[in-house]
């Protein structure tokens, strides 16, 4: 057995002469589990948040989503997409059309992205599972073309699920300058029918902002005849997503980008990882102040062991190894409050999910979710682990030494 640790190990469990020395040392331990609890607590929150987003867009957005690198249109018979739609692992893909136009309904105004898609926009993602109202999810019927709006849109327009007047959609014309003098020759109008229903998403970004419209109405606004802005693909069951990507990405090359759920929303995803690192850096730091309280201990701890130090002196031991049977004790004490913190965190968290015991206060019955979504990553917990361990280990490194040395000379 490694001596200084087993001598480490017997000052830590067994009892001390002196009683203050022991709260002390449990104290440290406790302020290091305590730490190593808010870490596990604290960022499975917010991954608990970022998996509920994660749900939130699965709806609207497809698996993979192709987009021009350069641009914001390409050929709709570009040969490189036609390879793309007759893969064997793709199920469904859809020729969208997106862009910015202004719509006037009555009184008021909203600037809009209408997002132009096929007929088998339905089939490509979950937009019916997100609708609302006394209709049902359609693009055209007959030369009658509809338009599906986010909730939160209808309800800055001050419009219900149904509308019964034409909903007017303008865009700038693409060719010619706009001439402020006459403006109406210088947009493209056209109108547009509700099809008695509004989706939610639960998410501003398309609930304020987005219009589902047919791609032939979108292309005929926007002058984009031939042309589209994404196309968008739904897989078969079964198929590898990575796999199918990287096959994708490798057959249209630098010329197009292929983006799956998260990509498609990087910037709020990273924002939410920004976030979550803050948290953790701050956390972090609270550790470091708790792993402060181990060198108290140690340092009364090597006062009163000093006449053990002179017995093991002559029974031979090397002022490298009494060193180092104080290392181990602060380590030990740093490894004991990680592992009962972690512990503790997870029954938290567990208790979060079963039970929902911290609610969302006031605002609770608001949102989708009544109390703080919680979601445990066993990554997270290694990171933190490892964190615990490597703050303990350089906290007592210098004063332990510096301590001991004192003692020895």
């Amino acid at each position: 057995m490694n001596f200084p640790f087993y001598i480490a190990r017997r000052y830590l469990f067994s009892k001390k002469s002196t009683n203050a020395i022991n709260i002390i040392s449990a104290i440290s331990a406790i302020g290091v589990a305590v730490a190593t609890m808010a870490l596990v607590v604290t960022l499975s929150v917010f991954n608990g948040f970022h998996d509920l987003v994660a749900t939130f867009f699965t709806a609207f957005d497809p698996q993979l989503k192709v987009v021009p690198v350069e641009g914001k249109t390409a050929p709709a018979d570009d040969p490189v997409l036609t390879r793309l739609k007759e893969l064997p692992q793709v199920d469904i893909a859809t020729e969208c059309v997106e862009d910015n136009a202004l719509v006037i309904y009555g009184d008021k105004q909203a600037m809009v992205t209408l997002k132009g898609v096929e007929d088998n926009f339905a089939e490509l993602t979950h937009i019916t599972d997100i609708v609302y109202g006394d209709g049902e999810f359609e693009l055209q019927a007959a030369n009658l073309q509809y338009g599906t709006m986010g909730i939160r849109l209808a309800s800055t327009l001050g419009v219900g699920a149904r509308w019964k007047d034409y909903l007017k959609v303008y865009a700038p014309k693409r060719e010619g300058q706009l001439d402020m003098t006459n403006p109406t020759e210088s947009f493209e109008e056209d109108s547009l029918l509700s099809p008695g229903v509004v989706f939610s998403v639960r998410q501003g970004k398309y609930d304020s902002n987005y219009i589902i419209v047919p791609v032939s109405f979108a292309r005929n606004l926007f002058g984009q005849q031939g042309m589209v802005s994404s196309l968008e693909f739904r897989l078969k069951a079964g198929s590898n997503l990575n796999s199918v990507k990287k096959e994708m990405q490798e057959t249209v090359g630098p010329k197009y980008q292929v983006l799956d759920r998260y990509e498609q929303q990087a910037d709020t995803f990273r924002i939410m990882k920004v976030e979550k690192f803050i948290a953790y850096i701050f956390l972090t730091f609270i550790l470091m102040v708790a792993c402060f309280n181990i060198i108290g201990s140690l340092s009364m701890l090597i006062i009163d062991k000093k006449d053990d130090v002179v017995t093991l002196r002559n029974l031979g031991a090397s002022n490298k190894q009494i060193i180092r049977i104080f290392l181990f004790e602060g380590r030990m004490i740093s490894v004991v409050g990680a592992v009962i913190g972690i512990l503790i965190g997870l029954l938290l968290c567990w208790m979060q999910q079963m039970f929902g015991i911290v609610t969302l206060g006031q605002s609770s019955g608001s949102f989708v979710v009544d109390a703080y979504p919680v979601s445990v990553h066993p990554w997270d917990i290694v990171v933190i682990f490892f964190t615990v361990l490597a703050v303990g280990f350089l906290a007592v490194w210098y004063p332990v030494r510096y301590f001991a040395r004192r003692l020895l000379d």
